[in-house]
C-alpha cells in the first residue's frame, strides 16, 4: 500500500515572514537509474566510500548527509543530501526523497542514457513541484554520448536549457570529479533564486527519513527538520511512535543540543518504531506527544480493521524482518506485486531486527506462513524451532533473489483450479452385458480420440447424465490404449449410468493449473 505523506506546512512558501523568519539551507535529493553513479558522485562530494559496502552494488537506504560548498565566486552555502536508490523495488524510498527535499539531481548516464527509473525519477520530481538539475554522468567512458542523453531527455519532456526550456545540465564524471563543482555552483543558484525560508522560533516538524533498532542504544530514526527547531528537553511523535530528545546526533554522531531547519538528525529512544516517510512533530510536554500518539493509533487501529475485512482470496501469511524500514517498505512492494486473483499476502508483522523464536511462534499459528529476512539473519532457536514446525525462513541481501523466493513460494501454495480437456467423443451403437457398477458397450469415435484408464462423461441428447471410467478398450478384439476417430470399439466402463444405444460417451483428462 502506497504511503501517503501528511501535508503541513513544511513547505517553505507556506512560511509566514516574521521577524524569526530566516533562510535555510537547501536538502537536495540525487536521483536517477540504478548504476548511474548517483552514490559515487555523492562518494567524491564527501570523499568517502559507501558503494563498496553495498550488496550487490545497489545502495539500499537513504542516507543524508551535510557539508559546505564554496563557489568559484567565494560564496559559502551548507546544503543537506539524500541519496535514493535506483533499484525498482525501492521507488517508494525515492519518493520520500522527493518529498522531503526542496531541488533534485537527476543524474544520468551518458552512456546508458534515459532508463526506467529515470523516468521514474523524473515523475517523482514533477509530481512534488521539485525543480531538478540534470547531471549527465560518466562523460568521461569512451561510449558516453553526451548529445543522444541530452534528446532523449527532451523527448521525455525534460526540456533542457537551449533545448527549448529550462532545466540546467551539466556534465560530470563523478569517477574524475570533472563538472562536479560546477553542478554545485547551480544548485547555490537555484537555491538563491528560491529562497527558503524557516521559523527559528517555531517546535520543529519535518519528515522520518529512516530508522532501525541498534543492538546496544535501542530504536533510532534519522529525521529531517524541515522547519522550526529542535532542542533537548523536547519530544518527538511521529505516527503511534515516541521519543524524547535526551539523545540526538548530527549526520556525525556527534551529540548535539539543537538542530535547526535542513539538518539531518538521528534520535535514539523511541517507544517504538516509527515508519520511514511519516511526518513528525515536537512538543513540549510529554504529556502532549503521547496524547497525539494515542489519537493516531486509534484511526489506524480503524484503518486496518477495514482493510482486513475486504479481502476474499487466499492469504499467505507473511513476516518481514530486515535492518530498516526502507528495507521493508521495498519488501512490502515486491510482496505486493506478485499478488493475483487468487492469492495474495497478509502481512501479519514486519519489524527491524534479527528473525527470533517469537517470530516462529507467531507463524506457527497460521499454517502456510512464511518469514523473510532482507538484512536480517535468523537467530539459532529461530532456525530450530523453523525445523521443527515446518515454517519456511529465507534471509538474504539482495532483494531480487528474495522476491524470486517468494514468487515460487506464492505459485506453490496457489490454489489449483480442475481444468477439463475434451480428448474425444464416441457414439454409443451397442450394449451387451451390465453389472450394477459395470457395463460393456460398443461404438464409433465421432472425434479425437478414446482412451483406456480414462474418465468419460456420458451424454443423451446434449445432456450430461453423469460420469464414468474406461476399464477396458478393445478394437478388433484387441485390448489396446486407445481408438482414433471413425474407429469402431468395445468398451468397459465402470459407472452406476445405464447407457444405451444414441448415446454419446465423452473423454476428457483433468488437470490443474
Amino acid at each position: 500500500m502506497k504511503k501517503q505523506v501528511q501535508k503541513t506546512n513544511m513547505n517553505p512558501s507556506a512560511i509566514s515572514p516574521s521577524e524569526h523568519t530566516t533562510a535555510r539551507p537547501p536538502v537536495v535529493v540525487v536521483m536517477g537509474h540504478i548504476d548511474h553513479g548517483k552514490s559515487t558522485l555523492l562518494d567524491y562530494i564527501r570523499k568517502t566510500n559507501i558503494v563498496s559496502g553495498e550488496a550487490g552494488g545497489i545502495t539500499q537506504h537513504v542516507s543524508a548527509y551535510e557539508f559546505v560548498h564554496k563557489t568559484h565566486e567565494g560564496k559559502e552555502m551548507k546544503m543537506t543530501f539524500l541519496d535514493t536508490p535506483g533499484h525498482e523495488s525501492f521507488s517508494t524510498i525515492r519518493e520520500r526523497g522527493g518529498i522531503i527535499a526542496d531541488i533534485a539531481i537527476l543524474v544520468v548516464s551518458a552512456e546508458d542514457s534515459v532508463k526506467a527509473q529515470t523516468i521514474e525519477a523524473i515523475k517523482v520530481a514533477k509530481d512534488n513541484g521539485l525543480p531538478f538539475i540534470v547531471a549527465i554522468n560518466k562523460i568521461d567512458k569512451e561510449g558516453a554520448n553526451i548529445e543522444k542523453t541530452k534528446m532523449d531527455l527532451v523527448e521525455k519532456e525534460v526540456y533542457l536549457e537551449g533545448y527549448g526550456g529550462d532545466v540546467p545540465f551539466v556534465g560530470v564524471s563523478a569517477k574524475t570529479g570533472a563538472g562536479i563543482n560546477e553542478l554545485l555552483d547551480l544548485v547555490v543558484l537555484l537555491v538563491e533564486m528560491k529562497d527558503f525560508k524557516t521559523n527559528t522560533e517555531k517546535n520543529a516538524e519535518g519528515i522520518i527519513l529512516e530508522s532501525h533498532i541498534d543492538p546496544k542504544r535501542g530504536i533510532s530514526a534519522t529525521i529531517i527538520v524541515k522547519d522550526g527547531k529542535l532542542k533537548k528537553g523536547n519530544f518527538v511523535a511521529s505516527g503511534t511512535a515516541l521519543a524524547p530528545t535526551r539523545i540526538f546526533e548530527n549526520f556525525l554522531g556527534k551529540s548535539i543540543e539543537e538542530a535547526v531547519a535542513s539538518s539531518p538528525v538521528r534520535i535514539i529512544g523511541w517507544s517504538e518504531v516509527p515508519k520511514a516517510g511519516e511526518v513528525f512533530l515536537t512538543f513540549a510536554k510529554k504529556s502532549e506527544a503521547e496524547d497525539y500518539a494515542v489519537k493516531n493509533k486509534s484511526m489506524l487501529n480503524a484503518f486496518a480493521k477495514k482493510i482486513n475485512d475486504e479481502s476474499g482470496k487466499k492469504l499467505i501469511a507473511l513476516i518481514i524482518k530486515a535492518d530498516a524500514t526502507g528495507s521493508i517498505e521495498a519488501l512490502e512492494k515486491e510482496a505486493k506485486k506478485l499478488e493475483n486473483e487468487q492469492i495474495g499476502w497478509k502481512i501479519i508483522k514486519s519489524g527491524i531486527g534479527p528473525i527470533n523464536e517469537n517470530d516462529v511462534k507467531m507463524a506457527m499459528s497460521w499454517p502456510g506462513s512464511i518469514i523473510v529476512g532482507f538484512n536480517a539473519e535468523a537467530t539459532a532457536l529461530a532456525i530450530e524451532e523453523a525445523g521443527k514446525t515446518g515454517v519456511f525462513i529465507k534471509t538474504g541481501h539482495i532483494i531480487y533473489e528474495i522476491k524470486e523466493w517468494m514468487e515460487i513460494e506464492l505459485e506453490r501454495q496457489r490454489p489449483r483450479q480442475n481444468v477439463e480437456d475434451v480428448l474425444g467423443t464416441a457414439k454409443i451403437l451397442k450394449t451387451f452385458k451390465k453389472t450394477k457398477e459395470r457395463q460393456v458397450v460398443g461404438g464409433c469415435v465421432i472425434s479425437g480420440k478414446i482412451i483406456s484408464d480414462g474418465a468419460v462423461k456420458i451424454k443423451r441428447r446434449d445432456a450430461e447424465l453423469g460420469s464414468g471410467r474406461i476399464v477396458g478398450l478393445e478394437c478388433g478384439k484387441t485390448k489396446v490404449r486407445e481408438v482414433g476417430e471413425g474407429s469402431e470399439f468395445g468398451v468397459m466402463i465402470e459407472t452406476k449410468i445405464e447407457i444405451v444405444p444414441g448415446d454419446v460417451i465423452e473423454s476428457f483428462s483433468v488437470s490443474q493449473k
